[in-house]
């Protein structure tokens, strides 16, 4: 019989909430920092690894920032986006709906062309050789101005055709979405999807404001809509999905133990919760391991995991048919893993 470590494994997934900035490993980061010749502030992998101690979100923006500052040509870009990709097919991904920071690297000088000249190839790659479909979703940094946000959507139109849609993202305590409806539904008339990160870091009040004035598709995290038992019920009547990201919830301390995390109570509730990732290469774990830590500390069975799984496809940006074709193969794989 399978350890349940191979079922979650094998299990088809979607990957909804990762940040592509995020997975810059340790290893690759000193690489590239050689390449270019820049000096990072740590003396090898092992150290910067060790400060990977963060005590809140910002304290990990701090050195998420700085380690994109290696990332300056189409190949990095390239590269960076290759390595997750592989890294998720090991770990079942069949569907990545990947997040990126254009003003991240624009600020810095960082041509957007010249990112998505790395990116797209890359998940062109992984598709063809990996089976992995993709949506690639440009977010926006709140703690920058709206009408810096604005700026970026204007320069990224000429590349819409490779967009799936817009996020809000960084440092969300002070930093409401109300601040971004213009912005937001500019997006929408292009045609663009909407998912906005609320409820990390600020009040449920913040997944309101995405919910009602960015008018989402996806609440992007949300754990703490359970301070308001309307909007779990809310959330949970009108299918409104939550990418939670277990891991990163606990190295962020939103929560101090993963066994006190609030994701199969939502599950119980009816809400369509599902796992993710986030910034795997600072938060200590893949799509694979948040799956494997959740299942432990909060003792989900099997079909509560394949019911995650399922989640994670009606909440992607897919045609019906290809949604419905993914749930089967759960559906498919959970009455196999059944009969072992």
């Amino acid at each position: 019989m399978q350890t349940n470590k191979e079922f979650i494994l094998g299990l088809p997934k979607a990957e909804l909430h990762v940040h592509i900035e995020g997975t810059l490993e340790p290893e690759l980061a000193f690489r590239l920092a050689q390449k270019h010749r820049i000096a990072l502030p740590y003396q090898n992998v092992a150290e910067l690894r060790r400060a990977y101690d963060f005590s809140n979100l910002q304290s990990f923006l701090d050195i998420y920032y700085a380690g994109a500052a290696v990332l300056k040509d189409s190949d990095d870009f390239y590269e960076l986006t290759l390595a997750y990709l592989k890294r998720a097919h090991a770990d079942g991904v069949v569907h990545a709906e990947i997040f990126f920071d254009p003003q991240t690297h624009t600020e810095r000088g960082i041509a957007l062309q010249t990112v998505l000249d790395g990116i797209n190839p890359a998940l062109a790659e992984g598709e063809k050789s990996l089976g992995i479909t993709h949506r690639l979703i440009l977010c926006f940094l709140r703690h920058l101005s709206a009408a810096q946000a604005m700026q970026s959507l204007e320069q990224a139109l000429p590349f819409k055709d490779c967009l799936a849609g817009v996020g809000l993202d960084s440092s969300e305590a002070g930093h409401p979405p109300h601040t971004f409806v213009a912005v937001f539904e500019r997006a929408r008339a292009e045609g663009l999807h909407a998912v906005a990160h609320a409820g990390e870091e600020g009040p449920p009040a913040y997944i309101i404001e995405a919910l009602d004035l960015l008018h989402v598709d996806r609440i992007d995290h949300g754990v703490r809509c359970e301070e308001d038992p309307e909007l779990v019920r809310r959330l949970a009547r009108e299918r409104m999905p939550l990418t939670v990201c277990p891991l990163s919830n606990l190295k962020l301390r939103v929560v101090e133990r993963l066994q006190d995390h609030n994701l199969k109570r939502l599950l119980d509730q009816g809400v369509c919760v599902t796992v993710n990732s986030d910034d795997p290469a600072y938060f200590g774990g893949y799509i694979a391991e948040n799956y494997s830590a959740a299942q432990k500390a909060l003792g989900l069975t099997r079909r509560e995991l394949a019911t995650l799984a399922r989640n994670s496809f009606e909440a992607a940006f897919l045609a019906p048919a290809d949604k419905a074709a993914w749930i089967g193969k759960v559906d498919s794989y959970l009455r196999s893993a059944d009969t072992d």
